[in-house]
């Protein structure tokens, strides 16, 4: 199944696979655990830093 939401609380309790979009691109895409812990992309680790206290 495939859900598209901005809550990430949501998406790191029931999502098998995180996939950020940005400008119509996939910026990044990992598990949960490995896509909140370790984000690879500056513009990921931005949105999270804004989404995320």
């Amino acid at each position: 199944m495939l859900c598209v939401t901005h809550e990430m609380g949501f998406a790191r309790t029931v999502a098998d696979r995180v996939i950020f979009m940005d400008r119509g691109e996939i910026v990044e895409q990992a598990p949960p655990d490995e896509f909140f812990a370790h984000p690879k992309s500056e513009r990921t680790r931005a949105f999270l830093s804004q989404v995320i206290h």
